[in-house]
């Protein structure tokens, strides 16, 4: 998956939103449930207070006695975190009740630290806990008074719990939600991808029928998509119809235009033929030199048009093969021997008659410099940047090559270097300004027979 993709955008927006919003859900959830328990706990403190208060009072107005039974197995467990005392805030003070929790140790009282009562008459607060430890202790603190013929004394309830016992509460809960959050964001991100992919295929199907045309093995974008996308699949079939239509009118005016302009030089130069004069002799280099210009351009034109057209596959070597067969024939008396190298199933993304064209010209200038060998060797490689496959088409031949700094003048429109050879001088011209076309490159070099390399890249399918 690419950083750049719809689905790493969305499956990355997900994973941050989960990222960022599922700490805050912990966080409240973690705070709720503190207040939950703490809740809990009080009221659990409340009733243990209140059994305390009942089961320590002697009806007969009494001093207080220990409690039988608290309902809490904890405070009979020394330094349980549960505790409860029973202080006398009358006479001597010294006499306290208290749990065995507490192993004969003391809390404070939240009386003693100034703090009031409630409206239920109770007294919370926070103290340390006992043995002068890092212990702290929620205390919940009740004043009640008995009385009898000695008159009335007043006693504080306390009952007391470690804060450290809800902490370790709050933070099981805590770790255990955490785990399940992490656990839930994984899956949520997944969940995310899945249907993305889903969501998607209508995009790769769309990709893969450009594919098709644009490699010549289909017209128009085809397949079953959503609705959401039907609307883009006809107006890219529309388009390609557009851009069929439009080519179709250019070949059609370029015919024209060639049959236009070449009739009145045909004229031309068949008037200046019969005269002997240098003026005449004049307009008859022009007028050449016009018919050659002409046939440049008309030919630069059919090659943009046919090179408009998307879909466009050739198979290169039975294109190939029969260009060699034609120019061994034609150049048979000179015992020019033509070696092909090629695959089966190379492909040529382009028209048949630009392909003809190409090799054509490339096999004819080294037919003409050759003494008696000439290899066209082609294959199939990658581009550089691994995406695009290339045509890579090689010509050497074994005659008497070309220095360096001639190989430019070579490509130039109608640049001969030596008038003796047969041509127009046009031939690498065009296969310069094909391979411009078809955004591919053409370069000239040294052959390792000792003659020419031509060397050609053209987009594959």
């Amino acid at each position: 998956m690419k950083a750049n993709s719809l689905a790493f955008r969305w499956t990355a927006a997900a994973a941050v939103l989960a990222i960022v919003l599922l700490p805050i859900g912990a966080l409240g959830l973690g705070a709720l449930y503190r207040k939950e328990v703490e809740e809990r706990t009080r009221d659990y403190i409340r009733v243990r207070l209140t059994v305390l208060v009942a089961e320590s009072l002697d009806h007969s107005g009494a001093e207080p006695r220990p409690p039988r039974d608290l309902g809490e197995p904890l405070f009979n467990i020394a330094h349980s975190g549960w505790y409860w005392q029973v202080k006398p805030l009358d006479g001597d003070q010294t006499q306290r009740l208290v749990s065995k929790s507490l192993a004969g140790e003391l809390f404070r009282l939240p009386s003693e630290l100034g703090v009031k009562p409630d409206r239920s008459g109770l007294r919370w607060g926070v103290v340390d806990g006992p043995g002068g430890n890092d212990e702290k202790l929620w205390v919940a603190e009740r004043i009640h008074s008995v009385g009898d013929e000695r008159g009335e004394r007043s006693y504080a309830y306390a009952v007391a719990v470690t804060r450290q016992t809800i902490d370790i509460d709050v933070a099981s809960f805590q770790r255990r939600l955490g785990l399940s959050f992490a656990f839930g964001g994984l899956v949520l991100v997944l969940a995310t991808l899945l249907p993305v992919r889903f969501a998607l295929r209508p995009l790769k199907a769309i990709e893969e029928g450009l594919t098709a045309i644009r490699s010549g093995k289909a017209k128009e974008l085809e397949g079953e998509l959503p609705d959401e996308i039907k609307p883009l699949q006809q107006e890219i079939n529309a388009l390609l119809l557009s851009n069929q239509q439009i080519i179709e009118r250019a070949r059609t005016q370029v015919g024209n235009l060639a049959h236009a302009l070449k009739t009145p030089l045909a004229v031309i130069t068949n008037e200046a033929g019969e005269d002997k004069s240098p003026l005449a002799e004049k307009v008859r280099d022009q007028a050449a030199l016009m018919r050659d210009q002409v046939n440049l351009y008309l030919e630069r034109a059919r090659m943009a048009a046919r090179i408009g057209v998307i879909g466009g596959m050739t198979e290169v070597r039975p294109v190939a093969e029969g260009l060699s067969r034609a120019l061994s024939r034609i150049y048979k008396e000179r015992q020019v021997d033509i070696t092909l190298h090629c695959p089966p199933d190379a492909r040529f993304q382009g028209e048949k008659q630009d392909l003809e064209e190409l090799l054509g010209n490339l096999l004819d200038n080294a037919c003409k410099w050759a003494e008696s060998e000439v290899l066209l060797e082609i294959s199939v490689t990658k581009a550089e940047t691994g995406k695009a496959p290339l045509l890579l088409v090689i010509v050497d031949d074994d005659g008497p090559g070309l220095a360096p700094e001639l190989r430019q003048q070579a490509v130039d429109r109608g640049k001969r270097l030596d008038e003796s050879k047969p041509g127009s001088g046009l031939g690498l011209s065009i296969v310069a300004d094909l391979a411009d076309l078809y955004r591919g490159s053409f370069t000239l070099g040294d052959a390792p027979q000792g003659g020419l390399r031509a060397e050609l890249r053209l987009p594959a399918a």
